[in-house]
């Protein structure tokens, strides 16, 4: 949705408009987000309160695994849609490269959100391949594996 609100954004040139698909963005992402996070929180919370009160309430909970990194995921592209809204950053029309920016997965684990203004841009830039780097990563790579291996504390 993210997406399609930042190729609005980059069309839109009324402010209350670019406003309002903001706040469309916000509204959804946060929703969607306190849904599926805490709706159990809250409707335990709430029969837990009825039945002080000596009344039971028989209703279900939702039975769902959420996704690794949900909240991550929801302020990654909600940044991107700040940072277009804020005209920081023109929206970028490859879907490809903007699914690689909200699921660049070593940030996933090693934080923190990062601004579309930084990323995006070297998932732009084009990339040529040199079979010397290549070899010499790889030879790296190989080198910290022997090395771990070895330590045996």
């Amino acid at each position: 949705m993210d997406y399609f609100v930042g190729l609005g954004l980059g069309k839109e040139q009324n402010q209350s408009r670019r406003r309002v698909l903001l706040l469309v963005s916000i509204l959804v992402n946060l929703g969607f987000l306190g849904y599926f996070k805490y709706f159990n929180f809250f409707l335990d919370n709430f029969i837990g309160l009825f039945s002080f009160f000596g009344q039971e309430i028989s209703t279900r909970s939702l039975d769902i695994i959420l996704p690794v990194g949900i909240s991550f995921y929801t302020f990654q592209t909600l940044s991107y849609s700040i940072d277009v809204y804020n005209r920081k950053k023109t929206p970028t029309r490859d879907f490809i490269i903007y699914s690689a920016y909200v699921s660049f997965f070593p940030q996933l684990v090693a934080g923190p959100i990062e601004r579309a203004t930084r990323l995006l841009p070297q998932f732009q830039a084009r990339r040529d391949f040199d079979y010397s780097k290549a070899v010499d990563g790889l030879r790296q790579i190989l080198w910290g594996l022997f090395k771990k291996g070895c330590d045996r504390r």
